[in-house]
């Protein structure tokens, strides 16, 4: 499929409690960015909903996107970079070495991507008949063609369709949409230029983060052709069938890509204090989330890889879906999002504990917390390591390095409670 440069793209919704999706309004060029205008068949519905507030309200007539090139709620549903590379690969027939993610527009990655997306949105060239772009393909499949999208080496067709129709799954890192029996799962691979056990890494922090009692997404880790690959269960497809609609931490701030530069945590705080169902709890797991990022070495704490189910009223937070720990250049780090309303950032307890009024927290919970998280990585970490299938030499890697480095404690004044000695490294 070509889009047409002159042409709109139609959005299509699954609303709240709906099997079948309905066309809610129209993509158009404006210059540099793209309007949004709600047709006026969706308007006249009783169930409508906002796609999102305050983007874009029910109102006739185009709308103009707040921030950035086109209303981040569109944006969310778009593919990130491993999809535009699975797209732009198939423009190419594989011969990528001098083409960029920047040569094909917004239209042609939201109309070429799979439509089995992230949330509640698809998006089609016409506004009467909705078309589905999904194919189906084995786990072996889907890792074969992913290697050859990295190599450089053209597809197969049947290898092609099962590998876009999983292009619209952000991120970076090789993916693909997977279906067993009745689950939907996103299978996140290991790629050929990591330099230590990534995707075994991301099932040890994510299984340690379960047990420490945070919200996340179920997981498992199998292999496929040699190849590890951590299947995460989806959230945002009910077991009932339609679709839940999600946005993204930088729509929730009202951020761009280049404004998310800026997010931080302690402004994701106030939005869930204003805006958020269960607001003092969802404080608390945010808290939490942070915390445990730290203690697991997941530096990569970007808004983009926090989201928030929406119902056309109120935003509810959903499981972490990405907690991978990150390897370190040197023994202090930092985290994406600052904590603080000051904009600190550093990776360290002890400056989450001083700021946890930001959460809504006292001093004392935030150190029930914290010690909470530390002896469960404590504990259960040689039998959650046997899970993840990593050897001795990975195991010994990831220990004192991503989890439970000692920096994280230079500044952690509840020591004694701890279930073992920090020493120097």
């Amino acid at each position: 499929m070509t889009s047409n440069p002159a042409a709109p793209v139609f959005v299509w919704v699954w609303l709240p409690g709906s099997v079948e999706p309905v066309v809610a309004g129209r993509l158009d060029r404006a210059g540099d960015v793209s309007t949004f205008t709600y047709g006026r068949s969706y308007l006249s519905r009783p169930s409508a909903i906002p796609l999102y507030l305050p983007e874009l309200p029910l109102r006739r007539g185009p709308t103009r996107p707040l921030v950035g090139r086109v209303a981040g709620c569109i944006e969310d549903a778009a593919p990130d970079s491993w999809g535009m590379r699975v797209i732009l690969h198939r423009r190419s027939g594989g011969r990528t070495d001098d083409a960029d993610v920047d040569d094909l527009d917004l239209f042609t990655y939201l109309l070429e991507s799979g439509s089995d997306r992230i949330g509640a949105l698809d998006f089609q060239v016409s506004s009467t008949l909705y078309a589905p772009r999904e194919t189906e393909g084995t786990l072996d499949d889907l890792v074969r063609a992913a290697e050859m999208v990295e190599a450089g080496e053209p597809l197969p067709e049947d290898l092609d369709q099962a590998l876009v129709h999983g292009s619209s799954v952000g991120g970076a890192r090789p993916k693909a949409l997977l279906r067993d029996g009745g689950r939907t799962l996103i299978a996140k691979f290991s790629s050929t230029t990591d330099t230590y056990p990534i995707v075994r890494g991301e099932f040890l922090a994510m299984h340690l983060a379960e047990l420490a009692g945070l919200s996340v997404a179920k997981v498992e880790l199998v292999e496929a052709l040699s190849r590890d690959v951590l299947l995460i269960e989806r959230f945002d497809r009910p077991p009932s069938g339609g679709r839940r609609s999600m946005v993204s931490g930088l729509t929730i701030l009202g951020l761009d890509e280049w404004g998310g530069l800026h997010a931080s945590y302690a402004d994701l705080a106030e939005v869930i204090r204003t805006r958020f169902t269960h607001p003092d709890a969802t404080r608390r797991e945010l808290f939490a989330r942070i915390t445990f990022n730290i203690l697991v070495g997941n530096n990569d704490d970007h808004a983009r890889n926090h989201a928030a189910f929406w119902d056309g009223r109120r935003l509810t937070l959903t499981p972490a879906y990405d907690i991978t720990p990150m390897l370190r250049a040197g023994r202090t780090a930092e985290q994406v999002m600052a904590i603080g309303e000051d904009g600190w950032k550093r990776s360290q307890l002890g400056g989450c504990v001083e700021r946890a009024s930001t959460y809504h927290l006292s001093a004392a919970e935030a150190h029930e917390i914290i010690d909470h998280q530390i002896e469960t990585i404590a504990r259960h970490w040689n039998d959650a390591c046997d899970l993840a299938r990593l050897t001795r030499a990975e195991r010994e890697a990831f220990w004192r390095r991503q989890f439970l480095n000692s920096f994280a404690f230079d500044d952690y004044g509840s020591r004694a409670a701890l279930p073992f000695e920090y020493g120097a490294d």
